[in-house]
C-alpha cells in the first residue's frame, strides 16, 4: 500500500510562487512515474506535470510550461512542484499521484484511488 501526502498549498497573489510537496511512503514499484494534477471548480481534473523517479524525465502540460518545475528527491521519496508566476487560472485543488503515464500528449493518472493524494488547495488572487 502506498500513501501520498501533499503539502504546500495556500493563497497567493498573481505573480507569486508556491512549492508543493508530495511525500510517498509504503511499498512502491521500481521505475514509477509520479505526477501532479489539478482540478478547478466545475472542470475536469487535468495533468500538470510528471517525473520519472528513476531517470528524472519530466513532462509538462502546455499551460504550465516555463512556469512550473517538477523535481524529485529519491532519498526522501518526495516530489516537488515549484510554481512560479502564478495566475488566477492556476487556482485549483492540486493532487499528487503515483503510477502516472503519458500518452497522446496527455498525462494520465492511475485508476486506483489508493494511488492519489488527498489534494491541497492553491488559490491565486488577481
Amino acid at each position: 500500500q502506498v500513501q501520498l501526502e501533499e503539502s504546500g498549498g495556500g493563497l497567493v497573489q498573481a505573480g507569486a510562487s508556491l512549492r508543493l510537496s508530495c511525500a510517498a511512503s509504503g511499498r512502491t514499484f521500481v521505475g514509477y512515474v509520479m505526477g501532479w494534477f489539478r482540478q478547478a471548480p466545475g472542470k475536469e481534473r487535468e495533468g500538470v506535470s510528471c517525473i520519472s523517479v528513476s531517470d528524472g524525465t519530466t513532462y509538462y502540460a502546455d499551460s504550465v510550461k516555463g512556469r512550473f518545475t517538477i523535481s524529485r528527491d529519491n532519498a526522501e521519496n518526495t516530489v516537488y512542484l515549484q510554481m512560479n508566476s502564478l495566475k488566477p487560472e492556476d487556482t485549483a485543488v492540486y493532487y499528487c499521484a503515483i503510477y502516472v503515464t503519458v500518452a497522446a500528449g496527455r498525462i494520465w493518472g492511475p485508476r486506483d484511488d489508493n494511488y492519489w493524494g488527498q489534494g491541497t488547495q492553491v488559490t491565486v488572487s488577481s
